[in-house]
C-alpha cells in the first residue's frame, strides 16, 4: 500500500532540515578554526568604538565604497570567476625567480620582494617584514595556489626582524602559518586597529603589538617613524567584514620616505598623503588582482597611474601581482601595463623578479622585463 503524500512530504522535509543542520554545523566548525582569528573584544573593542573611522558597528572608508560596481552582484562575479575563461590567467611554466639568502644579505640598504605583497627590507641596520604571506593565501590550501616558481620563500627563510608591518587582515596579507613561525622572531608588530586581536589569539606577546588608527604614529627608534594612513579597502577573514581597520603606511627615516600602500582603490587620500609628507622617495603600491567590477577597492590600471601622479614618488615599485590569480586578467598584464605607462610618463619603475635584491641607494640598478617571455 502506498504511503500518503503528506507522509512522503513530511519525510522529505525532515531530510532537508537535517541536511541544512549538518551544513550549518560544518560551516560553524570550519570558520571557528584558529586560522580565522578572533574579532576584537574588551578594551580593544572599546578603543575601536572611539575611532572617527568606526561608525554604525564597522570601520568606514573616507568615501562611500561599494564592494562591487552597481550593476553587478556576488553571484554574477562568482559565476565569472568559476566559469569564464581568461587567457594566461596563470603562467604556463615556472616564472623566473631567485632565492636570495635573506639571513646573509650584508648591511646594504635593500628590499627583496617575495611575491604578491610580501616584502623584506633592511634600512640602516633595521630589518622589516611587510605582509609576509609565504604558506597559504586562503583558508583552504587547495584553493588560491601560488604560481609555479613563485613560492621559493618559506617562513624558515626569513631572518629575525625588528619590525613586522601588517596592512590588513585578508588572507593574502595575513598568513596564519607564517605568523606562527614569526611569533617569537620579531621585535615589534605594527598593524591597523583590531588586527591585534588575531595576533594575540595566535599567541603573540601583546606588549609587542602596536595598533594604529589612521594618522597615528609610532616611533620605532633609531630615527624611524611609522605613520598609519588611509586606504580605500575593507577587512575580514570570514563572513563578517570591517571589524578591523585597513591602512597604508609611511616609513620615515634617514633614508627618506617610503610609502607602503597596502590594498586600496583610488580616492582623495593619495593627494592628501603627498601634501602632508612632500617628498616620497619610494612608493610601493598594489598593481594586480583588479577588475572594473571591484574598482572601488583595488586600483584598476588607469587609477594606478592617477595615484602615482598624485604621490609623485622618486621611484615606484608595484606589488600584489605575479603569485596568485585572484582576478580575471592575464597574470603578466599588471607589469606590462605599468611598464608601458612608466616609459610614457618617465616614471622610475623598479621591476625585480621575486627574490632579486633591490639596492635602494643604487639609482643606476637596471631590471629586466622578465615577464616578456611569457606573453
Amino acid at each position: 500500500m502506498k504511503k500518503p503524500l503528506k507522509t512522503k512530504l513530511r519525510k522529505a522535509m525532515w531530510v532537508m532540515l537535517w541536511i541544512i543542520v549538518v551544513l550549518v554545523a560544518a560551516v560553524a566548525i570550519f570558520v571557528n578554526q584558529p586560522n580565522f582569528g578572533k574579532a576584537p573584544s574588551g578594551a580593544r573593542l572599546e578603543r575601536i568604538k572611539k575611532s572617527p573611522n568606526y561608525r554604525d558597528g564597522s570601520f568606514q572608508n573616507i568615501s562611500i565604497t561599494p564592494n562591487f560596481s552597481p550593476d553587478r552582484n556576488i553571484f554574477g562575479l562568482m559565476y565569472d570567476f568559476l566559469f569564464k575563461k581568461v587567457k594566461d590567467l596563470r603562467p604556463a611554466k615556472d616564472i623566473p625567480s631567485v632565492k636570495t639568502d635573506l639571513k646573509n644579505l650584508g648591511s646594504d640598504d635593500a628590499l627583496v620582494w617575495m611575491g604578491h605583497s610580501a616584502l623584506y627590507m633592511q634600512l640602516s641596520g633595521k630589518k622589516f617584514l611587510v605582509d609576509p604571506v609565504l604558506v597559504s593565501a586562503s583558508p583552504l590550501s587547495a584553493f588560491n595556489k601560488a604560481f609555479n616558481g613563485a613560492s621559493k620563500y618559506q617562513p624558515e627563510d626569513l631572518p629575525d626582524a625588528d619590525v613586522l608591518i601588517l596592512t590588513h587582515d585578508h588572507w593574502d596579507h595575513l598568513d596564519y602559518n607564517t605568523m606562527l613561525y614569526l611569533k617569537d622572531r620579531v621585535g615589534k608588530i605594527i598593524c591597523p586597529l583590531g588586527v591585534g586581536a588575531h595576533l594575540e589569539y595566535w599567541g603573540f606577546d601583546p606588549n609587542k603589538i602596536t595598533e594604529l588608527d589612521w594618522h597615528e604614529q609610532t616611533d620605532l627608534g633609531s630615527g624611524f617613524m611609522l605613520t598609519a594612513l588611509p586606504a580605500r579597502h575593507f577587512s575580514g577573514r570570514g563572513f563578517v567584514r570591517n571589524k578591523s581597520l585597513w591602512a597604508s603606511f609611511m616609513l620615515q627615516s634617514s633614508f627618506g620616505n617610503i610609502y607602503i600602500g597596502g590594498d586600496s582603490g583610488y580616492d582623495t587620500h593619495f593627494t592628501a598623503i603627498k601634501k602632508r609628507f612632500g617628498n616620497i622617495d619610494l612608493a610601493i603600491i598594489e598593481n594586480g588582482q583588479y577588475n572594473n567590477d571591484w574598482k572601488y577597492i583595488h586600483l584598476i590600471p588607469e587609477d594606478l597611474i592617477k595615484a602615482v601622479k598624485d604621490l609623485e614618488p622618486k621611484r615606484l615599485f608595484t606589488v600584489h601581482n605575479s603569485k596568485y590569480a585572484l582576478a580575471m586578467h592575464a597574470w603578466y598584464e599588471p607589469l606590462e601595463n605599468i611598464s608601458t605607462a612608466a616609459a610614457k610618463d618617465s616614471i622610475d619603475l623598479l621591476t625585480p623578479m621575486i627574490g632579486e635584491v633591490v639596492h635602494l641607494k643604487d639609482s643606476t640598478q637596471i631590471f629586466t622585463k622578465w615577464w616578456k617571455d611569457y606573453m
